[in-house]
């Protein structure tokens, strides 16, 4: 092996190749033979390889690992990496299986096909031991390749892939070390990570929801999504052709008014004429920058508001899109349908400060014009003074001068909307006094958080919160 620091895609496999445990099938349909062909090109594949297939034909393909309704999504590559284990299982146990670790790695991928008007993305997935005779455990991620060329992205197909057996054979025991590994020889110009499953007797102990956090930390990707049961999701197949209500904030801790924001919005949204209420999706977000103290993230405090979150029964975004028309149009790639955000009056104003436009050539107006040119619209909650009682609202929030023509014009179109079916308890609840009585053990808290937040803050010993 060299000296580098991290090993070629060749030094990998052969690592695996000369590993005498590790033995197993490798099944690829799509973007040709990529990964295995490496492990082919290391040398010493015999020690490795048990089975190489690819069932290219969509009838093949079913008669092999059974029908699916499409054929690049989780259900194929689930139940390839199943069928191969098995037969590895059946076949190979009894003979070698004292000194062996089976593994089968699988991927279903749709590549640029020829007039290049295809998703270019897949699924890979590993299902391994760690030890001879261990139960089996697995890896599942989704990639999107973004290379030009039907060649360049089979060439980093087949890199992912080696970094995913190696990670799983090598890395198995350090997870986010793992994750770190993926696009070892890539660049996120070529591959895109946007979902990692980890499940199994080996990862029973990994929380998957801190793993999609790494996978946008670490620049893998720009956002991961988990549901309400706190499940990873693969971002393509949760928004797909979903009309999709959005409410950005810290969520520290999740209150009475951050629940009342979405109700109110998603009561308004889903009588828009061209919303279907049956294939709505309400999102909660939270930014990097949401996550950060001091330039650094607290897991424990990330966890606390995912357990809170999930806890409301929402669908979590996370993602380093700070600018909302970034966040729209990453949402755009998915859906064709309505897409709304939902924000308190404070964040609205902010919204017009030009500060935050400097980098764009065309500034505000540049921001605005990429942020409502796909059918989105902004729903604005309102905001009381505890001190004056006064509500600010789109009819008196203070603008500046030069941006007041823009402002009206993007209400008089209908892009932002004030909303007034607002609950007026939950006025004066904020989460900055939410902290500050569970600081002073004051019980009140208790009324200014949903009964199921409250639940999970007190059990779980949240915000300093006395566990019981």
């Amino acid at each position: 092996m060299t000296t580098t620091e991290t090993p070629t895609t060749v030094e990998k496999a052969l690592q695996v190749n000369l590993d005498a445990r590790r033995y197993g099938t490798f099944a690829e349909i799509g973007a040709g033979q990529e990964v295995v062909r490496w492990f082919f090109l290391a040398g010493g594949a015999a020690g490795t390889i048990s089975k190489s297939i690819s069932a290219y034909d969509m009838k093949v393909s079913d008669a092999i690992y059974g029908q699916c309704s499409r054929y690049v999504c989780r259900e194929r590559l689930e139940s390839m990496l199943e069928y191969e284990q098995d037969l590895n299982m059946e076949r190979l146990h009894a003979s070698r299986g004292d000194t062996t670790a089976f593994f089968s790695f699988a991927d279903t991928v749709s590549a640029r096909n020829y007039h290049g008007t295809n998703e270019c993305h897949g699924w890979l997935g590993i299902r391994f031991q760690a030890h001879p005779r261990d139960e089996s455990s697995q890896i599942v991620i989704h990639v999107r390749m973004l290379d030009k060329t039907n060649a360049r992205q089979q060439d980093a197909l087949g890199i992912v892939g080696v970094n995913l057996i190696y990670g799983a054979c090598m890395l198995h025991h350090s997870p986010e070390l793992l994750i770190e590994s993926l696009l070892d020889n890539l660049t996120t110009s070529r591959i895109e990570i946007d979902m990692i499953e980890f499940s199994g007797i080996e990862f029973r102990h990994v929380d998957n929801r801190f793993m999609s956090l790494k996978l946008v930390q670490l620049g893998l990707t720009n956002a991961a999504m988990f549901g309400a049961e706190g499940k990873v999701l693969q971002p393509s197949e949760a928004l797909r052709k979903k009309a999709i209500l959005v409410e950005r904030g810290s969520f520290r801790p999740v209150c009475n008014a951050n629940i009342d924001i979405m109700r109110s919005a998603a009561e308004r949204f889903q009588d828009e004429p061209d919303v279907d209420p049956a294939s709505t999706l309400q999102i909660m977000e939270i930014t990097m920058k949401n996550l950060m103290t001091d330039g650094k993230i607290d897991y424990r405090d990330f966890l606390a508001r995912a357990d809170m979150l999930v806890a409301s029964g929402m669908t979590v975004l996370i993602s380093n899109y700070f600018e909302y028309y970034r966040l729209a149009a990453y949402l755009r790639r998915y859906t064709p349908s309505k897409v709304g955000i939902t924000m308190g009056i404070g964040s609205l104003k902010e919204l017009f400060d030009e500060k935050y436009y400097t980098e764009l050539d065309g500034g505000i107006l540049e921001s605005f014009g990429r942020l409502f040119k796909h059918n989105i619209k902004l729903y604005i909650y309102p905001l009381k003074d505890p001190k004056t009682g006064e509500l600010t609202t789109l009819e008196n929030l203070k603008i500046a001068d030069g941006l007041q023509h823009l402002y009206h014009y993007l209400i008089d179109r209908g892009c932002i909307e004030q909303l007034h079916n607002y609950d007026e308890s939950c006025q004066n609840v904020f989460s900055r006094d939410v902290l500050a009585k569970i600081a002073e053990n004051d019980p009140a808290w208790e009324t200014m958080v949903p009964e199921a937040v409250a639940r999970v803050i007190r059990t779980r010993g949240y915000f300093g919160c006395q566990a019981g």
